[in-house]
């Protein structure tokens, strides 16, 4: 019988490069598909699910809300359950072990990280496939999982849950139940003096100046170095919003990245990353962000 893995996530870009990937390692693999939790659970109760690979922020029903449901459905108790999220603080993935996930998938992410957790929880299962042989583990891999946190305990955190719970990075953006509405599509502006960080996998983390911002995209000058990120590259983008309001966490990918002078020698790149969020509470404090630029 075919493998039932179902993905979850509101970016399309992340869903479409995760099935690439099982379907590449996984013969015969069958992939559900959900841009946010309510049709995932949906999709859940529908089939026969294995295994379910989820955002944490989501619109409609959040990854914590889906998981809630998978676990207390009477199928559900032990299915393996990866949540994937662009937080990385220690407070979040306490709180998601708490919630009873199986393991954890920070993005950005490469096909190495993503590969290595579907093939432990399908060896957990006794459903990995003979032919799945696992690529070298990829650096930083480690600082994603839960068992560095837990030592392989998860009941070593449970006592430290509710104070966990309650110092999470302040102004972290997450995902919302909140109404999914089309966004409107702001004019882009420019700043000489907004900040970034941009996040990709490997631990590899670029400060940059953003120049020019719109709903859609963010195009920024950065440092160049010498592993600079390549197009299509998944990155996570952490704004600073300034005034002690905290970060802005946005999901995106490379879209372009050109030299920033006129010459081969130029020290400075400039690069456009291009949003993939589609979550209506982002888009609200983007907005505001872009505002006051």
């Amino acid at each position: 019988m075919a493998l039932k893995i179902l993905v979850a996530d509101d970016a399309t870009f992340i869903r479409d490069m995760i099935k690439k990937q099982l379907r590449d390692r996984i013969p015969g693999v069958e992939i559900f598909d959900a841009a946010d939790g309510a049709r995932a659970l949906a999709l859940f109760k529908q089939n026969d699910i294995d295994m379910i690979l989820s955002d944490w922020e989501m619109p409609l029903m959040t990854g914590e809300e889906f998981l809630r449901n998978v676990r207390s459905s009477p199928n559900g108790a032990k299915t393996p359950f990866v949540m994937i999220s662009s937080r990385g603080d220690r407070d979040h993935i306490v709180k998601a072990i708490q919630s009873g996930v199986s393991d954890y998938l920070s993005k950005p992410f490469s096909a190495e990280e993503l590969l290595r957790k579907v093939y432990k929880q399908l060896k957990v299962l006794g459903k990995l496939p003979s032919s799945a042989a696992p690529r070298a583990a990829t650096q930083g891999i480690a600082a994603a999982s839960i068992d560095v946190l837990t030592a392989g305990r998860v009941e070593a955190v449970a006592p430290k849950a509710a104070a966990a719970a309650g110092n999470g990075s302040a102004a972290l953006l997450t995902g919302s139940p909140l109404l999914t509405a089309k966004p409107v599509v702001a004019a882009v502006k420019s700043t000489p003096k907004a900040q970034a960080q941009l996040r990709f996998s490997d631990n590899r983390i670029f400060a940059c100046v953003i120049r020019e911002m719109s709903l859609q995209l963010m195009s920024c000058a950065l440092q160049r170095t010498e592993k600079l990120p390549s197009l299509f590259e998944q990155a996570v983008v952490d704004i600073d919003m300034g005034e002690g309001n905290g970060l802005a966490r946005v999901n995106g990918y490379v879209h372009s990245i050109i030299a920033g002078e006129n010459r081969p020698d130029s020290s400075t790149v400039k690069m456009v990353i291009r949003f993939v969020d589609n979550d209506a509470e982002k888009f609200e404090v983007l907005s505001k962000f872009i505002s006051q630029m």
